[in-house]
């Protein structure tokens, strides 16, 4: 599916830091820890800046303030699955691949390893293709690759940093389902 040729792209604190996020009318593109340029750059020429207000007036306003919603709800606790319209159009077909088979593997408060998801993608042995390709996931907390651990047991990589993996799977683990 295209990226919408109007889409905007906003900044977002969180207690991980600030999220950028760009939406369309009908999909969020963009969750995640890169700039609102870098954001814009991947978007190509139909990105809109804002100055980070809600955005209700804008292109992708609604979807927007519903997703700074959802995301404040599930930093404080109080959302355990997101129920936004994404759109995976920034991602190669192995990351949209890797990143899709997140919710059939893992769900809230759960931790696989990067091995199981190679194998859940018929990938076995991949298991570091798979740590690179949820590196690259354009979705950051709403497709939820913080869940996906080295075998070893530690933390392993994330976009936003160890202290953001950290403090994410912390919170799931305090509010099991």
């Amino acid at each position: 599916m295209p990226i919408a040729e109007q889409t905007a792209v906003v900044t977002h604190p969180t207690p991980l830091g600030d999220l950028t996020l760009a939406a369309s009318d009908e999909a969020v593109y963009y969750c995640g820890f890169a700039s609102p340029e870098e954001v814009r750059r991947r978007l190509g020429a139909g990105a809109d800046g804002s100055d980070g207000a809600d955005g209700a007036g804008e292109t992708g306003g609604a979807l927007l303030k519903e997703a700074r919603g959802q995301l404040d709800a599930y930093l404080d606790g109080r959302l355990f699955a997101f129920s936004l319209p994404v759109d995976l159009g920034l991602a190669s077909d192995f990351v949209r691949r890797t990143v899709t088979a997140l919710a059939e593997l893992t769900g809230y408060g759960q931790t696989r390893t990067y091995g199981e998801l190679a194998a859940r993608i018929d990938r076995a042995g991949a298991a570091r293709a798979v740590g690179t390709a949820l590196g690259a996931n354009p979705l950051c907390v709403i497709e939820p690759c913080h869940r996906i651990l080295p075998a070893s047991g530690r933390i392993g990589g994330y976009a936003g940093g160890s202290t953001a993996k950290e403090f994410l799977l912390r919170l799931e683990a305090s509010h099991r389902l």
